[in-house]
């Protein structure tokens, strides 16, 4: 077994022995980038890993989901998670799972803006 595979089990049973809860997902915390960032860096940064992140494995679809509850408010993208079969291991989405066992990591700055952000004029 490799290593996602073993923390997968893992969060399996804990949630068995939860009760089979479903996780609710929240904002993520405040965070910094190491340097600041204009909106539109922060896009192009979010477009890039967008477009590249299928390409590290799991399902179109479950990263389609992903984007999408990203992109939503908490409301819609509880929904969102719910439908798309995602186990979320971390509240504010950056650790997940499909039901297979694929792990999907999402970067803060897809997630959220961060807290040194350049505003522009």
């Amino acid at each position: 077994m490799n290593r996602w595979s073993v923390s997968f089990l893992l969060y399996i049973i804990c949630q068995c022995l939860n009760g089979g809860a479903v996780k609710k997902i929240r904002k993520p915390k405040p965070w910094k980038h190491p340097q600041p960032i204009t909106r539109t860096q922060l896009i192009q940064l979010r477009e890039e890993f967008w477009d590249t992140a299928p390409h590290y494995g799991g399902r179109k679809e479950i990263w389609d989901a992903l984007r999408a509850a990203a992109e939503a408010d908490i409301t819609l993208a509880q929904a969102i998670v719910d439908s798309a079969g995602v186990i979320v291991q971390s509240s504010d989405l950056t650790v997940c799972y499909d039901e297979r066992g694929a792990k999907y990591e999402l970067p803060r700055y897809v997630l959220s803006e961060p807290t040194n952000m350049i505003r522009e004029s």
